[in-house]
């Protein structure tokens, strides 16, 4: 029997429901996934932008119940130290810490504009000038991030909850075909290329269920 059990909204649209996936693997945790149907108000609301709150995905661990993504980050660095969901140094923790937040409560037209679909893909997709800020503001953490901390991961050689936080983010640049410095293609490719969403991104090809609002043709 898994240690843990995960509730999901779905694998080819959930944001956050990826984020808090690869955070359980990232910790090293054994965990189960339930799936929440489409049809479920509540997952649909959070998957359309229109739930008030992130109420998926939503981590049950002996007895305990943690949702919202950075609350199980934070749950899960208490539960798994030494799994270094952030880094040891303060200063770097606290970084970690403050671009995990932002990509937390930011970058409402990326999310709105560019909503995940790992099974889509559209060339040469026409980017609006406030998506193109929000895409500039998310390169532009990366760059510090790889700079400083030397890469290939936002804060040095192994995924931290930051990188599990920008990880749909790697996933929509590659579905919206959206352009980007050698640096940062470079960091999107070592996101992708992880045995965890590699694994996730094979699951999402046969999930059954569509969204039809994030499903149109572009």
């Amino acid at each position: 029997m898994a240690e843990a059990r995960l509730s999901i909204n779905s694998r080819n649209y959930g944001s956050w429901s990826l984020r808090g996936w690869l955070l359980c693997r990232m910790a090293g945790l054994d965990v189960a996934v339930d799936m929440v149907s489409a049809d479920d108000p509540t997952g649909r609301a959070e998957l359309l932008l229109l739930s008030p709150s992130f109420l998926v995905p939503c981590l049950t661990h002996g007895g305990i119940k943690v949702w919202d993504t950075l609350a199980i980050a934070e749950y899960l660095n208490e539960l798994k130290p030494e799994a270094g969901l952030l880094p040891d140094d303060r200063a770097a923790r606290a970084h970690c810490r403050s671009i995990s937040g932002e990509m937390h409560s930011g970058f409402s037209n990326l999310r709105s504009a560019l909503p995940m679909n790992l099974r889509a893909h559209y060339p040469a997709f026409k980017v609006w000038a406030g998506v193109q800020a929000d895409i500039d503001r998310v390169a532009a953490i990366w760059r510090e991030c790889l700079a400083k901390y030397g890469g290939p991961f936002l804060f040095g050689d192994k995924p931290t909850m930051a990188d599990a936080m920008y990880a749909p983010v790697c996933t929509r640049f590659r579905t919206y075909d959206v352009k980007l410095d050698s640096d940062c293609a470079a960091y999107c490719a070592a996101i992708i290329a992880l045995p965890a969403m590699e694994e996730w991104a094979e699951d999402a090809k046969s999930e059954p269920e569509e969204v039809e609002e994030l499903d149109v043709e572009f």
